[in-house]
């Protein structure tokens, strides 16, 4: 920006009364910070607990702490106190980027690090009723996947058509509960559908795509209806605040409307290759338990077929008794095995069955023809 410019936008500014940031370059984006006390303790607060927790467990893998402290609350930083926090109270877009990043990216990659397994492994018994109180009623029916849908969708749809929009702008309790609240509903979905942890109820997997297509869904609506919105949100606060850079109100809202479609729709490809992930190392691990029932019922067969062909070797008497007379029956012929009476030797033997026929996971699918 030229002196002259830049001359130009602080006259702007002195005459609008504006007393927020500079205008945001490519530059300021990188170098412009904020420091929210209540995050930066949380922040702490997080990150020195799992990785606390993570040391006392030794088998802990290490792609964990990186999924949770190092994405995670990186993410959280960079939300409320990079570029992002300094401009959300300025930008309509920076306030939309920083509503994706809290809803989606954060809370993902928070579910990701395992912090629920992590707290049973280091506190067994806390563990034990924590899975309890996971798996009880209450807590099946708030974690419904069209619940968890509804809210992760509903949260930031109503906070951007209502008061809710503004009222972080002038009180900090109500911008840090905000920040907690989407973080929690984005937490909550993506707890319940990625299954790393323990969870009330496991839904297939199959279940988790048509929610994950509802979730883009919603995403798309809601983006939509902040661009095609003939209201501009905020639009008392905005004009009072006398911006004198940057786009113009009306187009930094369909910016910003954009960035909740396109980008919170982008966000939720890392979400499907993780259940991607999920699925697979599902599968494998059902077929391994197939493969061992098979085996150790294989082995079963095996050694019943071994047993009978010992008992079919064993030599026969030359001379056996009649059943009725008691009378010596007549010897066998030179070389061929003495036939003994069997009542069952009418019947002829059955064939095994495949286990496929047998095995009640497959008999519907596996019928002989």
């Amino acid at each position: 920006m030229s002196t002259a410019s830049a001359s130009a936008h602080l006259l702007g500014a002195v005459a609008s009364g504006y007393q927020g940031p500079p205008e945001l370059t490519v530059a300021r984006a990188f170098t412009e910070w904020t420091f929210d006390p209540l995050m930066a303790v949380l922040v702490v607060i997080l990150g020195a607990s799992y990785l606390a927790g993570a040391r006392r467990v030794r088998d802990w893998p290490v792609a964990r702490p990186i999924w949770f402290c190092g994405l995670g609350i990186g993410f959280l930083i960079l939300a409320t106190m990079s570029w992002v926090g300094v401009y959300q109270p300025v930008l309509f877009y920076a306030r939309a980027v920083q509503t994706v990043l809290l809803v989606l990216v954060v809370p993902l990659f928070l579910v990701l690090g395992r912090p629920v397994t992590l707290v049973t492994r280091v506190f067994p018994r806390a563990g034990t009723r924590l899975k309890a109180a996971i798996r009880s009623r209450p807590a099946k029916v708030l974690t419904f996947p069209a619940i968890t849908t509804l809210a992760l969708v509903g949260v930031p749809f109503v906070m951007y058509f209502t008061s809710w929009y503004t009222a972080v702008f002038y009180s900090d309790t109500v911008r840090e509960l905000t920040y907690l609240a989407l973080m929690a509903v984005g937490f909550v979905f993506f707890w319940t559908l990625l299954r790393v942890d323990p969870v009330p109820k496991e839904y297939p997997y199959g279940v988790s795509m048509w929610v994950t297509g509802a979730e883009v869904i919603g995403d798309a609506f809601f983006g939509i209806a902040v661009i095609a919105t003939p209201l501009l949100i905020g639009g008392a606060y905005y004009h009072a605040l006398g911006r004198p850079w940057g786009p113009s109100l009306r187009t930094d809202q369909v910016i910003g409307g954009g960035v909740l479609w396109i980008l919170g729709d982008l966000v939720g490809l890392p979400f499907l290759a993780a259940q991607l992930i999920q699925m697979m190392r599902e599968d494998e691990s059902e077929a391994a338990r197939i493969d061992a029932e098979l085996d150790a019922r294989q082995a079963g067969l095996d050694a019943k077929q071994a047993d009978l062909d010992v008992r079919q070797a064993a030599p026969a008497p030359a001379l056996s008794l009649t059943a009725e007379s008691g009378e010596p029956s007549e010897p066998a012929t030179p070389g061929e095995p003495t036939r003994l009476s069997d009542p069952d030797e009418d019947q002829e033997p059955q064939e095994p069955q495949l286990w496929w026929e047998t095995d009640p996971r497959f008999t519907s699918r596996f019928k002989p023809t």
